[in-house]
């Protein structure tokens, strides 16, 4: 079965992903931060890391840094709704630093489970 680690600070939207992925037939583990995303990455084993860009502690560029030199490495998507900086311009800084895929919130749950079909196809 297929891990995923669903790594957002906003408690509502984390647990929908989680169920909506759930349904779907993944495994699910999720985090509220960045710094705890990244202890359950190498304690559990993940095939696939959604991150949100903006949260405290450690952001979702911080975690897509460290991610990008693992190995394997996990397939990554980096979703935002914006910030100070234009929601575009923060998800090509994702792109550049790794991530796979982008998806700009709110998007519709079947968006994000083509996306991370896609991303696991190529495995």
């Amino acid at each position: 079965m297929t891990r995923v680690l669903v790594i957002d600070d906003d408690d509502l939207l984390r647990r929908a992903l989680c169920g909506a992925l759930a349904e779907a037939g993944y495994e699910v583990i999720d985090a509220a931060n960045g710094v705890a995303g990244l202890r359950l990455y190498h304690e559990r084993g993940i095939d696939l890391v959604l991150v949100d860009i903006f949260m405290p502690e450690m952001d979702g560029l911080q975690v897509l840094r460290a991610l990008r030199t693992e190995v394997p490495r996990p397939k990554l998507i980096a979703m935002s709704g914006g910030g100070r900086a234009g929601r575009e311009d923060i998800l090509k800084i994702a792109a550049a630093l790794g991530a796979d895929r982008t998806l700009t919130k709110p998007f519709a749950a079947h968006d994000l489970l083509e996306a991370m079909r896609d991303l696991l196809a190529d495995t």
